[in-house]
C-alpha cells in the first residue's frame, strides 16, 4: 500500500480560492468555511467529506480504500 497523503488543497466552488490545509487522520471533516467569501462548504451528495468533494487529495480512509466515516 502507498503512502497516505495528508495535504490537500481546497477549492472553494462558489469564488475558486484555494488553501493548502492538513486533513485530520482521526476524523471527518463535514464543514469547511472558504477563507475567500466565507461561505461554508459541505461534501458533494455520494462524497463522506469537504477533501472528497472539493480537495486535490482525497481524505485518508479512501485513499487507503477503506470506509470512510459516514460510510
Amino acid at each position: 500500500m502507498g503512502e497516505v497523503i495528508l495535504q490537500s488543497i481546497l477549492t472553494c466552488p462558489f469564488c475558486g480560492f484555494q488553501k493548502s490545509e492538513i486533513m485530520p487522520v482521526d476524523a471527518c471533516l463535514y464543514f469547511y468555511q472558504c477563507s475567500g467569501c466565507k461561505k461554508l462548504l459541505k461534501p458533494k451528495a455520494g462524497d463522506c467529506c469537504v477533501f472528497c468533494s472539493y480537495g486535490s487529495v482525497k481524505c485518508p480512509p479512501i485513499q487507503l480504500h477503506k470506509p470512510c466515516c459516514r460510510k
